[in-house]
């Protein structure tokens, strides 16, 4: 079986520039990436976090820690400046080594977040519907 170094992006928004408020949306949307894509801690290569500008007062790579990311490579970053861009995001980019083909990768992005990608926002919903054909 070949494995593959595969990419899983993600993004919420935090309600506030609070250590909590930035931890718990880290938090959530790291929890709904690995139940979309039943993630195992070992299989996490590394993760890239970044934020918007204004969120300054924690490094949202402290929510997977608490999770026990302790092995894995985290880094934080701020993006850049962009007028009239969605402000209050937390960001993600996990390298996964997975033998899961690309297109079976579930994308999250939550709430307000999912205006960044809505494709994948309802990609994402359609996946937790019941299959028409299975239910007969």
């Amino acid at each position: 079986m070949q494995t593959y170094c595969r990419g899983i992006r993600g993004a919420v928004i935090a309600p506030e520039n609070s250590r909590e408020a930035i931890l718990a949306a880290t938090r959530e949307l790291l929890e709904a990436l690995i139940a979309a894509n039943d993630l195992q801690i070992d299989d996490i290569a590394s993760a890239i976090f970044t934020t918007t500008p204004d969120l300054t007062a924690e490094f949202p790579a402290v929510a997977a820690r608490e999770l026990g990311w302790i092995d894995t490579a985290l880094m934080c970053g701020h993006e850049m400046t962009v007028p009239g861009s969605m402000q209050r995001v937390v960001r993600v980019l996990i390298h996964w080594n997975t033998a899961r083909p690309a297109s079976e990768v579930v994308h999250v992005y939550l709430g307000a977040a999912a205006a960044l990608r809505p494709e994948r926002a309802h990609a994402r919903d359609a996946a937790r519907l019941p299959n028409p054909s299975a239910t007969g």
